[in-house]
């Protein structure tokens, strides 16, 4: 059986090994992360995720089936409250724990009567359960750093302390006599290894990479085989498992000492999330499967609620069976050596040397894919049925890339906003982002966790789920000793009104907030983006009455987001032409300043999500600014980290991940001399202050999206939104036959 709790499907499914066979899904509302058989093999539970409920499942000849539903919640009211996570039941079946992942709190639940008995707290979003024979009960903490533990005495739960471990625990397990507590810390990639019996970590292994900086294996599975020497890791993003051998100690039995050791990894699908031994077969599910391709999708025989057109509806997850011999010693050699050479290990590339820049500014802008933009530039490999906003809509990226560089294979590292400017800023996406984004994009509870805030709170230090633990790169800035400045990143508004001139934007963490201009706004679509480069306008005017600019700057310039057909508001095109006159602004003010000659600016998007793209849906513009670009067009491949590897390149930064340690800078792409010559901003012929009419194509479905914040709308109904606006209510959807003409040459 496997737990579906992705955008499309939550539920649970079962697949039949024997066969190769995937049933098909018994679908629940809601979902999230636990599932458990009794010891008997007869009852299947399932946690409901935004449902609050433990879904009961009979299990008989193969099949299961539905018995009924156990609610955590004592009386009607909101749902999404308890959010169950991680379950486990107790040796004799009468009691299920629930990590009440919402709720701060671990719930027993009494199976007979089929209500909750008890309620402890549980540290700050429990995660995982593990249970011993004896009744002792462990509880991971994804926002903490400890693990809670229990014992069952009768009918109640007492206390017995916590345990400390590493950072963010998810992923527990027990050995099979319960000595061994094995406690994944996916953001820092550890697995931290306790002693039960005297309730403390005896061990830690490092499941990092050589060279790496700590972060970006992800461990966020385990797995013991069944005489308990291996312990199999799923390092999520690695797209491999670990196999290590466990010394005497760590794996709790007798023997002579020795060193516990990494023996090699294994290649497997997309982000890989659960493990089990079956036997000494080892089963893998992999929760991004395969990955994604071109988005557009929804042609004809595809009924229009089909959500596979959009990013995060093309992921399917896969299932995999390592047989034994895959996990011989002599045969993790070489595929270890697999693993380090699909992940770019080792690979510290060199090049040309940079151009004397002293000054990065990084702009992030908001969900558009290359077709939308630049599909009809000429010299790219472009589907002008797939542009949104031609040059007469967005005239400055067009005369940008045509003067600076063409990026037509350019993919963000991320599906949508919320691990896209974890990406952007931090060049890695937790394990909390990961697994929580699919249920809150679905509408499936949550909220929007991603960008400072838990909760709509801005959390205590340390305690920010979704935090990477090498933080963001205004941290390397930090830890090098140079001058920042953000203008809009990470930022939320405190007091005033809706009034846009009152109030202020905060930094929603300590240094960001410390060099953050208050009066630069953040995410508000209500706000023109020429307000905001005003604001950038008026601080390099300083800047250069001064003589000093900052080495790193972050700019937001979010208003190519838009709000649909909504009526009233401005148009798709009049939100892009804001966007482009905005960014065209600011290239003119710098090419006309003092730091023109040492300056390069790094335009993207934090992802691709709202459109479609005839190459893949992460492929987004990039435009690399600077006195010293080439034009023409660059097909190499290149992607959200690379940029980052590229920045802390010419600032001399630290990295923050295995992804921007690894990266491909972009060194080639400069050149010799720089041309000096200013640049002129161009006005678009579609004027910015267009309006929706209020009875248009999409308006009724947009006034039904939430705009008040990034990507609170149903991006899958926004995404049709802006395709009916634009292209009329006439031409349907793109289908799998869109092809350039570039692709299709290049395929013969």
């Amino acid at each position: 059986m496997v737990l579906l709790n992705g955008y499309r499907e939550q539920g649970v499914q079962v697949v039949d090994l024997a066969a190769g066979l995937a049933r098909r899904p018994l679908d629940q509302p809601a979902g999230f992360i636990g599932l458990a058989f009794d010891h008997a093999g007869r009852n299947l539970y399932a946690s409901g995720g935004n449902e609050d409920l433990i879904y009961r499942y009979r299990w008989a000849a193969g099949e299961a089936s539905l018995e009924d539903s156990i609610p955590l919640a004592s009386a009607p009211g909101p749902k999404g409250r308890y959010y169950p996570a991680g379950i486990a039941l107790t040796a004799d079946d009468r009691w299920l724990l629930v990590a009440e992942n919402l709720r701060d709190s671990l719930a027993l639940l009494d199976l007979r009567a089929g209500t909750v008995r008890q309620r402890v707290a549980a540290g700050r979003y429990p995660y995982g359960v593990a249970v011993s024979a004896a009744g002792e009960v462990y509880v991971t903490a994804w926002g903490g750093f400890a693990v809670s533990s229990f014992r069952l005495a009768g009918d109640h739960l007492e206390p017995t302390g916590t345990i400390p471990v590493g950072r963010h625990p998810s992923a527990i397990l027990l050995n099979g006599d319960g000595s061994r507590l094995f406690v994944a810390s996916a953001s820092s990639d550890r697995v931290t290894v306790v002693d039960t019996r005297a309730g403390r970590a005896v061990s830690e292994l490092v499941d990092t990479i050589p060279s790496g900086t700590g972060e970006g294996s992800t461990p966020n599975a385990l797995a013991l085989s069944p005489d308990g020497r291996r312990l199999a890791i799923a390092e999520a993003d690695n797209n491999a498992i670990a196999i290590y051998r466990l010394g005497a100690r760590m794996a709790g039995v007798p023997g002579p000492a020795a060193a516990d050791e990494l023996v090699g990894r294994i290649p497997v699908g997309w982000y890989p999330t659960a493990l089990a031994f079956v036997g000494e077969s080892l089963l893998v599910v992999n929760g991004k499967g395969r990955g994604t391709a071109a988005n557009a999708v929804n042609g004809p025989g595809r009924p229009a609620s089909d959500v596979r057109g959009y990013t995060l509806g093309q992921i399917s997850g896969s299932v995999m069976v390592l047989p034994p011999a895959l996990q011989e010693p002599s045969r993790l050699a070489p595929l270890s050596a697999r693993v380090a050479r699909a992940n770019g290990w080792g690979r510290r590339p060199v090049g040309p040397a940079y151009p004397p820049f002293e000054h990065v500014i990084y702009v992030v802008k908001e969900n558009r894919t290359y077709d939308q933009v630049l599909g009809d530039l000429p010299v790219g490999d472009g589907d002008t049925s797939l542009t949104y906003f031609p040059r007469s809509v967005s005239p400055n990226h067009h005369a940008l890339a045509e003067r600076f560089g063409v990026f037509d294979r350019f993919f963000t590292n991320a599906e949508v906003s919320a691990d896209g400017h974890n990406w952007t800023v931090g060049g890695y996406a937790t394990d909390y982002v990961e697994k929580t984004t699919p249920s809150n994009y679905s509408d499936r509870g949550r909220s929007y966790d991603y960008e400072g805030e838990n909760r709509d709170v801005r959390p205590a230090a340390g305690e920010d789920a979704a935090e990477p633990a090498m933080g963001y790169l205004w941290d390397l800035a930090r830890r090098r000793g140079l001058t920042f400045r953000n203008f809009g990143e990470f930022v939320r508004k405190e007091g005033g009104d809706d009034d846009r001139e009152s109030g202020v934007y905060v930094g929603l963490k300590p240094f960001l907030d410390q060099h953050t201009d208050s009066g630069f706004p953040g995410f508000d679509l209500d706000i023109p983006d020429q307000v905001r480069a005003d604001r950038w306008i008026k601080a390099l005017d300083e800047w250069t009455r001064t003589g000093n600019m900052p080495a790193l700057q972050i700019l937001r310039l979010p208003n190519d987001h838009t709000m649909g057909a909504r009526p009233g508001a401005l148009t798709p095109r009049a939100y892009v032409a804001d966007n482009d006159l905005a960014l065209g602004r600011v290239v003119e003010a710098l090419s006309r300043s003092p730091f023109w000659r040492s300056t390069v600016m790094f335009v993207l998007e934090d992802d691709a999500q709202n459109g479609p793209d005839h190459v893949d849906s992460h492929r987004s513009p990039l435009l690399v600014i600077s006195a010293w670009n080439r034009p023409g067009v660059i097909h190499r491949f290149a992607n959200t980290t690379d940029v980052l590897a590229t920045i802390e390149d010419i600032l001399s930064l630290d990295h923050l991940s295995q992804f921007d340690a690894f990266g491909r800078p972009l060194r080639g792409v400069f050149a010799a001399t720089p041309d000096l010559r200013p640049y002129s901003a161009l006005h678009p012929t579609t004027p910015i202050d267009e309006h929706n009419p209020p009875h248009g194509p999409g308006a009724r479905e947009s006034m039904r999206l939430d705009f008040r914040s990034e990507d609170l709308a149903d991006d899958n109904q926004f995404n049709r939104v802006l395709w009916e606006a634009i292209k009329g209510p006439d031409r349907p959807y793109p289908g799998t036959h869109t092809r350039s003409v570039l692709e299709w040459r290049r395929g013969e």
